[in-house]
């Protein structure tokens, strides 16, 4: 194959593109009635200067537990308004939460995305806060005809001709799914149900209402399997589905929602990474609030601007209420530094992390009943990455196991996904005697729970092997070629319990719009990306962090002479 053959978006895209690239995939989707809906829903919220002007907030502490990007954003847009802030990051060694870039070398030129890994064109927040630091962007190449198949031990380039030839006959399907092409029996299957919502009763995908339109919230408490289901798919046609989407069907028990949370907004379009790493949007942010002279603040004199104190390694163990009459909240938290446990009171907190760990933290007195369950109930999967530092890159070989330059090749064996670098695509090249860094792995759910728990040593070779299977390789060839390599079990990380929130069917409509409501009198608000309409994805942590910023900043200013 060409590499003209595969056509990239532009890098360092202008709004103007993004939104040619976004109106672009919802034709082909048969939606183009929802581009101005999706760009909106995920647009920044307003500008937190807008419920209160600078200085409003001057002299009044506030906490922020947790400094992924959701905790950063908030503390940015807060800073505005002159409050003191001090963000708890349990982490020590780095920043960026669940972004997390590994580099296998000093000069920092190869890398692996431990975490988040890929911007949407259409998610309007993360490209707001790309521009305001001036990061540069790459395309992220999410499909590539080259790219391999291998379901039930047959191994195919992924076409859907391919498919249609050679993985249909290994499934009991009905003569009409048999005779339906690929594109159409998966989007039937898939999307379809939520295509036969009307555009605003769509909408609701993107919101956090207390109600929702009740065709909505039908499929929302459907599964995804039930959807199939009740699409009168066979069990044969589900099973094919299965085994090709195999990073939808670990969560075919989860709520349909989450499926049409990615589809709506045609998230896996247009894809783009940033350059050097992802990690460098969280130490944008970062930089940005250590800095006594920071240059992202428009028409805010720099003197003016709060105070940000970062404090790595601080755990914190429990959220108390304090009994004076001056109501506020005292934060405990142990420095894992020396062991010791220290409590600072602050006016206001902002819950930033998952409720996977603030159910290990000690409440006193407890939330409300509905967020002390969805603290105890809130669903969260696992994902289990493994890198492999590659000598070469065998994958862009002339040879019957290579030709991709990016894209992704998919199975039904425990591995679930290869993830090949989209640099040299970019570069429109093949150079595979360059040394390369090859996503091996990346599985979700029970898969990624099972080879997680195997140990180190096993878990490589049962990477490598399944790698080799899925090019065709033999057995052993892949020894020589990695040098070295790198993994990470989100369940087992201590200061996450998982790698994103996927809501059971009905969870939405039972917890999400209660977890953004505010505890202790107004004192306590809550953010992050299980705590907003796009779980898993920068945009959602990034719009609920600047969301319940401003929210914050509202119910401060009402209540001004009680700080």
């Amino acid at each position: 194959m060409s590499i003209e053959m595969l056509k990239l978006h532009p890098r360092n895209p202008t709004n103007e593109q993004r939104y040619e690239m976004v109106k672009e995939a919802l034709n082909e989707a048969g939606r183009p009635e929802d581009f101005y809906n999706v760009i909106n829903l995920l647009s920044p919220p307003p500008d937190i200067t807008n419920y209160a002007p600078p200085l409003s907030l001057k002299g009044v502490r506030i906490g922020i537990i947790g400094g992924g990007v959701a905790g950063l954003s908030s503390a940015f847009e807060l800073r505005k308004l002159g409050a003191d802030i001090t963000i708890y990051e349990a982490l020590k060694d780095r920043i960026g939460g669940r972004i997390y870039t590994y580099y296998f070398d000093k000069s920092k030129k190869l890398y692996g995305e431990l975490g988040a890994m890929r911007v949407p064109a259409s998610h309007e927040t993360t490209w707001h806060y790309i521009n305001l630091f001036s990061l540069r962007t790459n395309p992220f190449v999410q499909y590539n005809p080259m790219t391999f198949l291998l379901v039930r031990n047959r191994r195919i380039r992924n076409t859907s001709e391919n498919i249609e030839k050679y993985i249909y006959p290994l499934f009991p399907l009905r003569k009409w799914e048999r005779d339906t092409p690929w594109d159409e029996l998966h989007n039937y299957g898939m999307i379809s149900s939520m295509n036969n919502l009307t555009p605003k009763e769509r909408t609701d995908i993107l919101r956090i209402l207390p109600r929702y339109s009740t065709p909505y919230e039908y499929l929302d408490n459907l599964s995804i399997r039930q959807v199939l289901q009740k699409n009168k798919l066979s069990q044969g046609a589900i099973e094919l589905i299965a085994g090709i989407d195999v990073l939808t069907s670990p969560f075919f028990n989860a709520s349909y929602n989450e499926l049409m949370q990615e589809n709506y907004p045609v998230t896996f379009n247009y894809l783009y990474q940033i350059d050097g790493g992802m990690v460098n949007l969280p130490l944008a942010f970062h930089r940005s609030l250590t800095s006594e002279e920071p240059t992202e603040y428009e028409n805010i004199p720099q003197h003016i601007l709060g105070t940000c104190k970062w404090k790595s390694g601080c755990v914190v163990t429990g959220i108390y209420k304090t009994s004076n009459k001056h109501e506020r909240v005292s934060i405990e938290y142990r420095n894992t530094d020396n062991n010791r446990t220290y409590m600072e009171t602050f006016d206001y907190v902002i819950c930033a992390n998952p409720f996977s760990t603030l159910r290990e933290v000690d409440v006193a007195p407890v939330f409300s009943a509905r967020k002390m369950q969805a603290i105890k109930e809130f669903t969260y999967e696992n994902s289990l990455k493994t890198f492999f530092y590659c000598k070469r890159r065998f994958w862009e070989d002339d040879e019957y196991y290579g030709g991709i330059l990016g894209g992704v090749s998919y199975t039904d064996e425990a591995i679930q996904s290869i993830v090949y670098p989209s640099d040299h695509a970019v570069r429109q090249v093949y150079c595979p005697e360059e040394p390369g860094i090859l996503l091996a792995s990346y599985s979700l759910s029970l898969d990624s729970i099972r080879v997680g728990g195997m140990k180190e040593e096993a878990k490589f070779e049962l990477t490598k092997r399944q790698v080799e299977k899925v090019h065709g390789l033999p057995a052993g060839y892949l020894d020589n070629i990695v040098k070295e390599y790198k993994s990470i079990d989100w369940n087992t990380e201590p200061y996450f319990r998982g790698a994103f929130a996927v809501n059971a069917p009905g969870q939405k409509q039972l917890f999400t719009y209660n977890i953004l409501q505010p505890e202790y009198n107004g004192r306590i608000f809550f953010a992050g990306e299980h705590a907003s309409a796009n779980h898993a994805w920068i945009q959602g942590a990034l719009y609920s962090g600047k969301f319940t910023a401003n929210n914050l900043a509202k119910y401060a200013i009402s209540h001004k002479n009680q700080c």
